[in-house]
């Protein structure tokens, strides 16, 4: 049996990157400055980095033709436009042809004088309450102007995340709107504290992960066991165009992230704790970067934080463009210099995780929200909320919204509530038709099917999700037939290629929506295919996205219902 275990599981570049000193984690990294550079193809550059690190060229090769900022060829000025779902709602999808016209460059190419200019498409740059949105380099550029801010006819425009609590006590907003500082209740916590503690109350609280598998933290917690080199994972790869929560809260408040990651390692037994941040991200990443270095300084990290025996070290890991690559096994998989791509479970992360050690992976937004549970207690959490489903959620609004921005609300709020009073309705009196919820994967409500509550079973219920409760609303400017072409699009881009029923079935029904003309028993094989045989929640989702999208616009997208 140990035999037949070993096969199913061995990893040929994990083996070897660990027998080298595992060089594979600072291989996206060496990739990353190699591209930087030049223009050229990864086949050029790609090889000499791996002979660099002591590893075959494939190793390097797979890579950096899978992540989208390393296979994108960059020139003196990189440009990277968001073309996902909140910016295409904006205005329909228009602003990018708009930008290749200024800057004389297509897409995913460098302009032929010298590569002085390139332009990469992306998803997403958080900016989805400002649309459309580019970096110019790191500089943001947002709004209808877009294009002549990147012409340089105009400034850039950047405008700061609109910030708004609707509870009354916030358990993720408290430092961004009042500047409560962090870090106070980890210093407790490791001087007088004990693992359990925070594990009780975190199980008391009932907090579930807030990435979009609704997991309860204290159960993943426990399933490693504080087994000897357990680590603990801040995952900041939010990657579901429509929410910008994370990027909220690693730019706003980067302590009270680090300080909920030092506690989840205390809970778990941890000594190392690793949080891996999107590309697109920069001023989160420099922010986080800053944070790390002043807990060091001030002792909450170190080899003996705060004079006691607890070790614990973090570092920051920059991501280099993939959807896929934020599924925890993806995540890994990226974390170790591989392709991004979702592994077989099980055995699952909590047992054999990043080079094989147990490994817990948390989002950004579920950690941010245990210091204030270790402080107020697990009950005092769990009174909020709903029964099943307990605590709080921030949720974005999209810029078509009068009041978009960030909203920390309880679980269960209705959703209706959400878009009419906290969002204003839609801009300018337009008639909302479709509301996204929780990515281009979550699902869809028709303008008259919004009185659910926010909560995974009340949007389960609807064939939506919540994933990370970014909101997304089509007015009637954007035909149905655009947005069900945008959904595919995305699915075929940002399929990590890893199963045939996502690789081959997202490229398919791209044709067929591109066709607009859905073969219907096709489309009911390829969705049971989908469902039931893709490797990870990715695939599984494509169909009761397109399902949802179909009932919201109704007779219009008729042959994509279930």
């Amino acid at each position: 049996m140990a035999l037949v275990r070993s096969a199913h599981s061995f990893d040929a570049f994990r083996a070897l990157a660990d027998r080298r000193g595992r060089s594979g984690e600072r291989l996206v990294e060496s990739l990353a400055k190699a591209r930087a550079t030049t223009v050229d193809g990864p086949e050029v550059w790609a090889p000499p980095v791996a002979a660099r690190a002591g590893l075959p060229a494939a190793a390097a090769l797979g890579p950096a033709s899978y992540y989208a900022d390393l296979a994108a060829p960059h020139g003196d000025r990189h440009v990277r436009v968001c073309t996902a779902t909140a910016c295409f709602a904006a205005g329909g999808g228009g602003h990018l042809a708009e930008v290749e016209r200024e800057l004389g460059v297509a897409a995913h190419t460098a302009s032929p004088r010298g590569g002085d200019v390139s332009l990469q498409a992306v998803r997403c740059l958080g900016y989805c309450y400002a649309g459309p949105a580019a970096l110019d380099d790191d500089m943001p550029c947002t709004g209808a102007t877009l294009p002549a801010q990147l012409a340089g006819r105009e400034p850039p425009r950047a405008p700061e995340i609109p910030v708004a609590d609707d509870t009354d006590d916030p358990v993720l907003l408290s430092g961004v709107l009042s500047g409560e500082p962090a870090w106070q209740v980890w210093s407790r916590t490791v001087s007088s504290g004990t693992p359990d503690e925070v594990h009780r109350e975190v199980a008391a609280s009932g907090l579930r992960g807030r990435g979009g598998a609704g997991f309860r933290v204290a159960a993943k917690w426990e399933a490693a066991g504080r087994a000897p080199g357990t680590v603990v994972v801040a995952n900041g790869d939010e990657g579901d165009p429509g929410s910008y929560a994370d990027r909220l809260l690693m730019e706003a408040d980067p302590g009270r992230v680090l300080e909920g990651l030092a506690l989840a390692c205390f809970a778990c037994g941890a000594g190392q704790g690793v949080v891996l941040m999107r590309s697109e991200y920069p001023a989160a990443l420099a922010r986080m970067r800053e944070a790390v270095r002043e807990a060091y300084a001030d002792g909450h990290l170190g080899p003996s934080a705060h004079g006691t025996a607890t070790s614990l070290d973090i570092r920051i890991v920059e991501g280099a463009g993939s959807y896929v690559a934020g599924e925890e096994t993806a995540l890994i998989a990226g974390l170790e210099g591989g392709r991004g791509c979702a592994r077989p479970r099980p055995p699952y992360p909590t047992e054999r995780g990043l080079w094989d050690a147990p490994t817990v992976v948390n989002n950004v937004e579920t950690l941010a929200a245990v210091p204030w549970i270790v402080r107020h207690g697990g009950r005092a959490y769990a009174r909020r909320g709903t029964s099943d489903e307990t605590g709080t959620k921030l949720v974005c609004l999209s810029e078509r919204f009068v009041r978009p921005g960030c909203y920390e609300v309880e679980l269960g709020t209705p959703v209706r509530r959400i878009v009419t009073e906290l969002g204003g309705g839609l801009k300018d009196g337009a008639e909302l038709m479709a509301l996204q919820v929780g990515g281009p994967l979550g699902g869809f409500l028709a303008a008259d099917a919004l009185d659910v509550p926010l909560s995974e079973a009340g949007l389960s219920a609807r064939g939506a999700a919540l994933g990370h409760a970014g909101l997304v609303a089509f007015d009637e400017r954007v035909a149905p037939e655009e947005v069900l072409r945008h959904v595919w699009e995305f699915a075929a881009a940002e399929s990590c290629g890893a199963c045939s029923p996502c690789r081959v079935g997202s490229r398919r029904g791209l044709e067929w929506a591109s066709a607009d003309a859905p073969p219907r028993q096709e489309w009911e094989r390829l969705s049971r295919v989908l469902t039931e045989a893709s490797l990870c929640a990715f695939g599984r989702r494509i169909p009761p996205a397109v399902h949802s999208l179909a009932r919201a616009y109704g007779d219009r997208l008729a042959g994509w219902g279930p």
